[in-house]
């Protein structure tokens, strides 16, 4: 039979909770208290039964005593865990071998004159409580139930203060919360678009916004200068922990400003966040590098700077190696881990195998000895070559140097990766630290192989520096944006650019990206039109939210602070979707379905 059936359960009748299960202290001693919640345990002790009751804010300790209702306690033997409780009772002191130092609540208890079994609880699949060794689709199918493990709860709690904290700081500056379409025109911004059949024009589809970012350029050319929003955006891209297909960002721009005054109200609006929410002093201004040195140092746009492992350029002293590899390299960088030739060959092996995620072909390395150096490549190695790579990296006996050789991305991301793995395995990182760096003077373009044309690094609407236009014709690949991202422990959190401003420099723009002016006009055209209507300078910058949260909370992934999040595989484990829908629906948008293929 199911067990609520067997359990009578009680209405609240009038009851009023009067504080939270994390509230109680001393101070309320001997006061009558009326709390509700859920059973997070029940023990059984003789003539006694202890309930820890648990709600948002934390547990509190009930005690259902014969002297006080010797009905109550009888009744209590059915209570489980998750059961919905409420209580009436008085609030007394522990005994002193019973105080809880690490709850809040855990120098009280309150011991149950009344109280009513509001709702009975299945047996959970899990149980709710952080040390609970739970699989995340479990925990996803369930999400309801996850949400309730105080990690969880504290979360969201997190996340819900820190947007009121940046709704404060922003409105404080005279900046207006102004919404923007959620269906819209598909455009060429990156990442794929999700697409939206229209049933009232046939063949015709609207697309989920990957960013605001057109709008909020339209709401500078309509005057309001100070614009921001908290807002869902969409990309339909390969997932990983800290992206989602869904995801909220704080949305920023503002006119009649220069990189200087964006960068400087960002600051002003983190160090609010860290305060408001984490009480930390978070100091600005924060420092700042070159994409070009942050490349070089760390391989990485989004370089973490909490450890100073960094990069070394070597080609200059490999050129000549007979080690053909070096030798015939676009680049090659190294990367020393002083104390590093503990690793066994097989940690070695799972590095190179690690490498070869970033395009990596593998990884070479030399341990460095008292009297040798051991390596299958130190034979190609001539005397001067190791004296040049001896001193150009500071080497020692007890390191071990690991090598890239190849083309330039790969080299630099695969090292920066492998900086990163090193920095965990050898704890070089060090714990409860932020810290914050811009990384700025991005290249404004890039150049993808396929389509064998220029395209955006951030999105085409960022303006190249004034010094470099006529770059545009003549060496495209040299010019500059006027673009910044924030970095936050190896984690990109912001990213953004003055915009252009005229439609004629757009239109240039999109020339160099090789739209021709029939495609521009058909993707952008409301947007050419409105900056010909006297649009000031502006610019701005977009958070992600749920990466900042990620990070002030200590989560590995943004899955842990989103409410009801995705898999990797875009699916919803809660609810089933995406799930098909009736040939009724794809009839009315005027869809056919194709059959799949077998592969």
């Amino acid at each position: 039979m199911e067990r609520k059936k067997q359990v009578a359960l009680d209405s609240l009748g009038g009851w009023k909770r009067t504080h939270s299960c994390g509230q109680l202290s001393l101070q309320e001693d001997g006061q009558e208290v009326c709390l509700m919640g859920w059973v997070q345990f029940r023990r059984d002790h003789g003539g006694l039964i202890f309930i820890d009751l648990r709600d948002r804010e934390g547990l509190t300790q009930v005690v259902f005593a014969p002297e006080v209702n010797q009905e109550a306690l009888e009744r209590a033997h059915v209570l489980r865990s998750e059961d919905v409780i409420a209580i009436k009772g008085l609030v007394r002191p522990r005994p002193k071998d019973m105080i809880n130092p690490k709850l809040k609540t855990g120098e009280i208890e309150v011991v149950v004159k009344e109280f009513k079994i509001l709702n009975a609880a299945k047996t959970p699949p899990f149980l709710i409580e952080d040390r609970a060794e739970v699989s995340e689709n479990l925990r996803l199918k369930y999400r309801y139930l996850d949400l309730r493990r105080p990690f969880m709860t504290q979360n969201l709690v997190l996340r819900s203060k820190a947007a009121q904290s940046v709704r404060n700081y922003l409105s404080g500056l005279g900046f207006l919360e102004l919404e923007t379409p959620v269906l819209t025109k598909s455009t060429p911004e990156g990442a794929r678009d999700f697409l939206v059949p229209s049933r009232l024009n046939p063949g015709n589809f609207y697309a989920l916004p990957q960013s605001p970012q057109l709008f909020k350029q339209l709401f500078m050319v309509a005057g309001f200068d100070r614009y921001y929003q908290i807002v869902k955006c969409f990309r339909d891209e390969d997932l990983r922990a800290d992206r989602q297909p869904e995801f909220t960002q704080i949305d920023i721009e503002m006119s009649f400003v220069e990189e200087e005054d964006v960068m400087t109200m960002a600051e002003g609006l983190i160090a609010a966040l860290f305060k408001d929410v984490l009480g930390l002093e978070v100091k600005t201004p924060f420092p700042r590098m070159t994409f070009a040195q942050a490349i070089a140092d760390y391989g990485l746009d989004k370089p973490d700077v909490r450890f100073d492992l960094l990069l070394k350029d070597v080609t200059s002293i490999v050129k000549n190696s007979e080690f053909k590899l070096f030798s015939s390299a676009e680049l090659v960088k190294a990367l020393n881990l002083p104390g590093g030739s503990t690793l066994s060959r097989k940690e070695i092996d799972d590095l190179t195998e690690f490498v070869k995620i970033y395009g990596a072909k593998g990884l070479a390395w030399i341990k460095i000895k008292e009297k040798e150096w051991q390596s299958p490549i130190a034979k190609f190695l001539s005397a001067e070559e190791k004296q040049g790579l001896t001193q150009a990296l500071g080497l020692k006996p007890g390191d071990i140097v690991f090598f890239q050789a190849g083309p330039k991305e790969v080299v630099n991301t695969a090292l920066g990766y492998l900086r990163l793995k090193l920095g965990e395995m050898f704890k070089l990182i060090p714990e409860n630290t932020y810290a914050f760096t811009w990384v700025v003077d991005f290249p404004l373009l890039e150049w993808d192989e396929e389509e064998k044309r220029w395209v955006a690094r951030h999105h085409p609407f960022t303006s190249p520096k004034v010094e470099d236009l006529a770059l545009l014709e003549t060496n495209p690949e040299k010019a500059l944006a006027r673009a910044y991202d924030l970095v936050l422990n190896g984690h990109e959190i912001g990213g953004g650019s003055i915009r252009i401003h005229t439609s004629e420099m757009q239109q240039k723009m999109f020339q160099v990206l090789g739209i021709e002016p029939e495609e521009a006009q058909e993707k952008f055209g409301f947007l050419l039109e409105a900056l010909k209507y006297g649009t000031p300078p502006h610019g701005g910058i977009a958070f992600g939210f749920d990466r900042i949260i990620m990070l002030m909370t200590g989560a590995k992934s943004i899955r842990d602070v989103i409410a009801f999040p995705k898999t990797q595989k875009a699916t919803c484990l809660l609810t089933d979707a995406p799930s098909e829908v009736s040939s009724r629906q794809l009839r009315e948008l005027h869809l056919r379905l194709r059959e799949r293929k077998e592969e």
